[in-house]
């Protein structure tokens, strides 16, 4: 490895200029602990971003959904629907409450929630269990919105919410309405490698006012109304604190920029590397090609009247039609330029904690972790950065 190049990081924070204004307004005010004009403020701004009526805003992403299952009245012993291919953050707050994860694999063209194998699972759970799934959580992976018509649709069906976890998709859409306003419950995170950042942080959103307030309620300690601390039902140290918040407020004002370069990175990557869009998908134990490859580089194309939001460059790298080279060859070639980059999320059916857990699977999150890296894909990378990394992936296919 060079040591004279620095180290290009996958997905870096990157401020936008204004969030020490708000920050230091804190101070002035000496509103440092949780609630305060920063906390208020950045649940408008979403609100007003997404088009979603309320928002409350929390310490992380987890804290959110495992809210959200709360409010979804999940408890001890119920079964709830969650995508497989995901981060572990989706699944773990299902266990918190006591409750069990089913897991569903992912359809082709987005990559998330097979609604198909979702109403598979609902109908098998209830006849081996004799009771329906109490919830569903679909994940927009990787900014790419799941089909949330036909997801929506067959929880109506079957009278079981949706939680909506967007974590990964603040900035995406469908026909024009924004993640994070699908759900019953929605959940966005503001972890330190996410579109914006508040360093750690989440929120939940939702179109339900009193859910929202039993939401913050619950998060703050579950504090009654009274002048002493007194406590009716078990609470949670999960709010957000005033200066966090100044943080998210300052990143909101930088948000659309954030999603366009990040954009722009993906077309990049696309363009320089001659990708070819997955057109087909993955199918069985190799790809399903209706045209070859170039470069044995291909990419997830946005269904129409979607807008991925493209938080992390995503490829699949066929060996078939690159010599042999495997997507764990250009990471090891990328990590020896001193570049970081990861295989796709490791899917939670084939996770050790997960694997007694129900799974109904075609195997297409298994291909796409086989196959899978994403690249660096931060909104500060910089033109000879980007350069960089194709070069070093150019260099380790010629080889």
């Amino acid at each position: 490895m060079a040591q004279s190049n620095l180290r290009i990081y996958l997905s870096p924070p990157h401020m936008g200029g204004e969030e020490l204004d708000y920050i230091h307004d804190a101070f002035e005010k000496n509103w440092i602990a949780p609630l305060g004009a920063n906390v208020d403020g950045f649940e408008e701004d979403l609100q007003t971003f997404t088009g979603r009526e309320h928002a409350a805003v929390v310490t992380s992403g987890t804290a959110a959904l495992h809210l959200a299952l709360i409010l979804c009245d999940v408890e001890q012993g119920d079964e709830v629907i969650c995508q497989s291919f995901t981060f572990a953050a989706s699944a773990n707050p299902i266990k918190y409450q006591g409750a069990n994860p089913v897991f569903v694999d992912s359809e082709p063209e987005t990559w998330n929630m097979s609604p198909q194998l979702l109403e598979q699972a609902i109908n098998d759970r209830i006849d081996k269990t004799g009771k329906k799934p109490k919830a569903i959580i679909v994940v927009h992976l990787y900014g790419m919105p799941a089909k949330m018509e036909r997801i929506l649709e067959i929880g109506r069906k079957y009278d079981i919410p949706v939680i909506e976890d967007a974590a990964e998709a603040l900035g995406s859409s469908i026909n024009g309405q924004k993640c994070g306003t699908f759900g019953k419950l929605s959940v966005l995170s503001f972890n330190g490698n996410k579109i914006i950042t508040t360093s750690g942080g989440g929120a939940l959103l939702g179109d339900d006012e009193a859910l929202i307030n039993k939401a913050r309620f619950l998060a703050t300690q579950a504090r009654d109304d009274a002048p002493h601390y007194q406590h009716s039902e078990l609470g949670y140290n999960y709010r957000m604190s005033n200066i966090v918040a100044g943080i998210g407020r300052g990143q909101m004002k930088v948000l659309e920029e954030r999603v366009e370069a990040r954009r722009a990175n993906h077309q990049y990557y696309y363009k320089q590397l001659n990708g070819t869009w997955l057109e087909s998908g993955i199918q069985n134990s190799e790809f399903k090609i209706q045209n070859s490859s170039e470069s044995g580089i291909y990419f997830l194309k946005e269904p129409e009247n979607y807008k991925s939001n493209r938080w992390l460059t995503t490829v699949l790298v066929n060996p078939l039609e690159t010599g042999g080279v495997s997507r764990e060859d250009i990471r090891l070639a990328l990590e020896d330029q001193n570049i970081e980059s990861r295989p796709l999320w490791k899917p939670m059916h084939l996770q050790p904690y997960y694997k007694d857990s129900p799974y109904y699977g075609n195997n297409i999150s298994d291909k796409l972790f086989e196959y899978g890296l994403c690249l660096p894909s931060g909104s500060s990378l910089k033109e000879k950065e980007k350069r960089r990394v194709v070069a070093s992936i150019r260099d380790c296919l010629e080889k």
